[in-house]
């Protein structure tokens, strides 16, 4: 199969003539010829090359030609990325590895094209593609990857136990690929990542985390999580959502499997957001259930307070997943701990209350909605419109309350600094107590959010405290 007609850029003839210039075969490698016979290229960024011969000496002689100086080195793995115009070309030489059991790093040596589509992870991505010009735009397929393409199939070229052992992080992107791509995973495959999963124990937490945000960044996570859960990887991965799988039954009372509960949330979210950290937060919305579950003789199933026991979970996770520990996880705390909140202020939605939530959430309010309507699971379609319809009224009031009290980002108008050259005071607890009465008499609406009001007020609860003006 000869696949000239896909390569109309004359970046791919210019690399073509390079090669047949200095002695080197060139092709078009991996991941970008999956995407090339995929369509998913989109506008073209990146160029994955695989020479025989020294990848490092090939890329020094294209940079030459294509007069740019921008190449990047990486002698340890035979690499080079240089940069042409808007274009990252990487380029690397054919070889083939060994595999010590106790590592995922190779034992690397000079090889063949053939040599390195075997070391490839999956037949779709160990597709090349000629590039010099006796066969320019010659499909190489050792491992029938286009019937794998054709059917949506993520399968390994060679035995998927030898694969998945010698570098174990292939399980993830075997997942990743099924779940970005929406493949199958061949059944013998999927057998293999099942028995091979303690392997993930010599992977760095640091890949692994990288890997599940891929999927959870992908269209439709659930593939994923459900691959995951199957496989017994997320056990390991985020034992605190499978501890939320199955359902639980007492006097004839069971409650909801929150594990598949928990991954259609993250489905309904991705729909309406790309927010990476909105989707991690609807991801572990549930994970206080498990601890909080009780049932009660009369009332049944209960998970009493637990989006405040979920947000206190969420620095542990992040610290065993090494995701970052600044303001990201902060804000997955924060959505975690008030997504029950919009919810009882459908039934009473009162200015008050509406002030306090906006107060709490701050810019992040329209994010806590999404979450909240997204949390809507029901097969009953006329409690989901009731749903729908609760959270549209609380959005409108959300809105009409901003507008009027400006209360996001809210700062108080009086501060400490006001209240002790008002009163000639030193640092004390009647600042604060002022400072908390003022800010109440916001929330309550018994003040407007405004200068004039807050200082009047201040006077009146100095006066109280035993403060007198300053003249």
């Amino acid at each position: 199969m000869n696949l000239a007609h896909l390569l109309t850029e004359k970046i791919y003839s210019n690399i073509g003539k390079v090669a047949d210039a200095h002695g080197f075969k060139a092709f078009l490698i991996g991941g970008f010829v999956r995407d090339l016979l995929l369509n998913r290229l989109g506008e073209l960024k990146d160029i994955d090359i695989v020479v025989e011969g020294s990848g490092i000496e090939f890329a020094n002689f294209l940079a030459k030609d294509l007069n740019t100086s921008e190449v990047k080195q990486f002698k340890n793995f035979g690499t080079a990325m240089l940069k042409y115009q808007n274009l990252e070309i990487e380029i690397v030489g054919a070889r083939k590895e060994s595999y010590n059991r106790n590592s995922r790093k190779p034992i690397v040596e000079d090889g063949t094209l053939a040599d390195d589509q075997k070391r490839r992870d999956f037949t779709i991505n160990a597709l090349s593609i000629a590039l010099n010009q006796e066969n320019f735009g010659e499909l190489h397929d050792p491992f029938h990857g286009i019937e794998d393409l054709k059917n949506k199939i993520i399968r390994t070229p060679l035995e998927p136990e030898t694969t998945y052992s010698d570098d174990p992080l292939r399980m993830l992107r075997a997942i990743r690929f099924a779940c970005q791509l929406d493949f199958t995973i061949h059944p013998v495959s999927l057998q293999a990542i099942k028995e091979q999963k303690n392997r993930l124990e010599i992977i760095s937490v640091e890949r692994i985390s990288d890997e599940l945000l891929k999927i959870l960044a992908s269209k439709k996570p659930s593939i994923g999580f459900r691959l995951l859960f199957e496989t017994e990887l997320l056990h390991y991965i985020l034992p605190e959502l499978t501890s939320l799988q199955g359902v639980e039954e007492k006097g004839n009372q069971a409650h909801k499997d929150n594990f598949y509960h928990t991954i259609q949330v993250v489905d309904q979210l991705a729909e309406k957001s790309d927010n990476i950290w909105l989707r991690f937060a609807a991801l572990l919305h549930d994970v206080g259930k498990a601890p909080a579950k009780k049932y009660i003789e009369g009332t049944g199933w209960t998970f009493h307070n637990h989006e405040f026991i979920g947000s206190k979970m969420v620095p542990k996770i992040f610290k065993r997943l090494r995701l970052p520990l600044d303001a990201k996880m902060k804000y997955v705390q924060k959505i975690i701990r008030l997504s029950g909140r919009p919810a009882t202020l459908t039934y009473d939605v009162s200015d008050s209350a509406v002030r306090r939530l906006l107060l709490e959430t701050g810019d992040d309010i329209d994010d806590l909605m999404t979450l909240c309507e997204s949390d809507i699971t029901s097969k009953n379609k006329n409690k989901v419109e009731q749903f729908l319809a609760g959270f549209k009224a609380v959005r409108q009031k959300l809105k009409d309350i901003e507008e009027q009290d400006h209360l996001r980002n809210f700062q108080p108008p009086i501060t400490g600094d006001i209240i002790i050259s008002t009163f000639n005071i030193e640092p004390g607890r009647e600042i604060g107590i002022i400072k908390e009465q003022i800010k109440e008499a916001i929330l309550e609406g018994k003040i407007a959010n405004n200068y004039e009001e807050a200082y009047d007020l201040m006077l009146e609860k100095g006066e109280e405290l035993g403060l007198t003006p300053h003249k």
